[in-house]
């Protein structure tokens, strides 16, 4: 189903990370969140290319590496608000991340992923 009023995936992470640029005065380690650029369409020959060399499918879209509570970093998977829906791989990835310490949030939109950063920047629901 088309979901024309709502915004793309790219919009909406495009939307995150110019917030994340501002609210550095408040959150200087925003500064080492970055997308992970594991999917997206590709040709054949680009997709064997980017396995040789790593990627992965089910890595979640964005990391920040930032240790706070019992956890080693934030992991967000980002969907759009309406339509978006989490593959098998990427349920798969998640769990595995989760065992190693990571926090993993799945969000709906630029707001839920960015109440989520602020959330664990501030330490909440860290322990």
């Amino acid at each position: 189903m088309q979901y024309n009023n709502t915004p793309t995936e790219d919009i909406e992470q495009t939307q995150l990370f110019a917030w994340a640029h501002f609210a550095r005065g408040k959150y200087p380690e925003l500064a080492l969140m970055y997308h992970i650029p594991n999917g997206g369409k590709r040709s054949k020959a680009e997709a064997v290319r980017f396995k040789a060399q790593g990627v992965k499918a089910g890595v979640p879209d964005i990391c920040l590496p930032v240790p706070r509570g019992k956890y080693h970093g934030l992991y967000i998977e980002l969907k759009r608000v309406k339509g978006g829906r989490v593959s098998t791989a990427q349920e798969e990835y998640i769990s595995a991340l989760r065992k190693q310490g990571y926090r993993v949030e799945v969000c709906f939109g630029m707001e839920h992923a960015r109440d989520v950063i602020v959330e664990y920047m501030e330490g909440k629901k860290n322990d």
